[in-house]
């Protein structure tokens, strides 16, 4: 089964037939320095290893990364407009069967989390700047098209998103159910609502059955 791997400012792995846990944030939604020092801390680790696999260690540096954006202390927050957060929505939600199989996904006010299973593959016949990388090409057409629609309502001009993604691939069932309550249960574990179901923008495929 091929990997498809590439790395910009993260580390990027996509195995085909994996499902993929990706986090895509506001434009400035973390300040530089917060991002020197998480990133500081995950090179010491994965130098130092401390018994830890680099995987394991990955998720520690995601867990610490999405702490930060959980406390909105930084940055915009225009998706806590209904408004925005509802043109976001509807575009995650017209791209499943086209792009992926969509199980879940959230959106925060500065960020979003979406778990799903690529449809398309390295070797397809499509033609995108990020052809090579197919998930990559499916994140730019998703926040390219959210970006444009969410400025003309914001009538601003500039970035909107963050230009690259977090991301990891979910590689058995019991963490594809880790990840699953993890995305559900981030507006209860940042203090916004006391049950996910009170979350507007919360989503799990209802064949996953009930949660």
């Amino acid at each position: 089964m091929p990997d498809v791997r590439y790395k910009r400012n993260l580390p990027h792995i996509h195995p085909e037939g994996y499902p993929l846990f990706v986090t895509i944030r506001l434009a400035d939604s973390l300040p530089l320095e917060i991002l020197a020092e998480l990133k500081a801390q995950r090179e010491h680790e994965l130098n130092s290893k401390q018994g830890l696999s680099a995987y394991d260690i990955e998720k520690k540096h995601f867990g610490r990364f999405d702490k930060w954006l959980d406390r909105c202390e930084y940055g915009p927050q225009w998706l806590a407009s209904d408004e925005i957060a509802n043109l976001v929505m509807e575009r995650i939600l017209a791209m499943d069967q086209v792009r992926y199989t969509l199980y879940a996904f959230c959106i925060m006010p500065n960020h979003g989390h979406l778990l799903f299973d690529s449809l398309e593959t390295s070797h397809g016949q499509h033609k995108g700047r990020s052809a090579k990388y197919p998930v990559t090409e499916t994140l730019r057409l998703l926040k390219g098209s959210t970006a444009r629609a969410c400025n003309l309502k914001l009538h601003r001009n500039g970035a909107f998103w963050r230009h690259e993604s977090y991301d990891h691939y979910v590689r058995d069932d019991e963490e594809l159910e880790r990840v699953i309550k993890y995305i559900l249960h981030n507006p209860v574990k940042a203090s916004l609502v006391k049950e996910w179901t009170e979350w507007k923008f919360t989503y799990i495929n209802p064949e996953l059955g009930s949660w």
